[in-house]
């Protein structure tokens, strides 16, 4: 796990810029009316983003841009990756899920990690907007951010994409799974 309070080297700044071009231009259907350079632009201009998709990359996400109906005339980056990022699984849902384990205590918690990381975990709405796009966690599954009123009973939601249809689930806040991570969000 990374800090996203540190500084990117030119030399990380220019590898995670080239990265991100070559899946911007590869994967146009994410984003066909927006411009790469537009966006490296807004970048550079906001280095605590750069941070943040450093971290995204680095946990395994594949960051992308990705044209959300939800949030027109926003610049979205949403973790790609086929399966939910290898660098953030094995995580309960939060501090509070955390804390509340005797024994067998995961390393961290998915919204500490979104938090430390500077990006959002992903709604339920925005999951499934994402699947409209492209098919993910075909073999895994994702935290999504748990209404209240589920969470204040111990509860918390997580999704994945089982034939052809999105469903989402409920468990323990305090459970983990080797298989079960989180995606982030990150407005640029």
């Amino acid at each position: 796990m990374g800090n996203s309070n540190h500084e990117l080297s030119k030399s990380e700044i220019d590898e995670l810029l080239d990265i991100l071009k070559k899946r911007f231009e590869k994967n146009m259907h994410r984003h066909q009316k927006m411009n790469f350079e537009d966006i490296k632009k807004r970048l550079l201009n906001d280095p605590k983003k750069l941070v943040s998709l450093f971290e995204m990359e680095k946990t395994g996400g594949e960051p992308d841009v990705f044209d959300m109906k939800s949030k027109p005339n926003e610049v979205i980056f949403i973790d790609s990756s086929k399966e939910t990022p290898k660098g953030r699984r094995s995580v309960c849902y939060d501090r509070e899920a955390l804390d509340s384990r005797k024994e067998f205590k995961p390393a961290t918690s998915a919204m500490d990690m979104a938090n430390e990381m500077g990006i959002d975990m992903l709604t339920e709405d925005e999951y499934r907007e994402l699947q409209e796009i492209d098919e993910f966690d075909l073999k895994t599954s994702s935290w999504v951010k748990t209404p209240d009123s589920i969470r204040k009973l111990d509860g918390a939601l997580f999704c994945d994409r089982r034939y052809d249809h999105v469903f989402v689930y409920h468990n323990g806040a305090s459970s983990y799974y080797g298989v079960r991570g989180f995606r982030g969000l990150l407005k640029v």
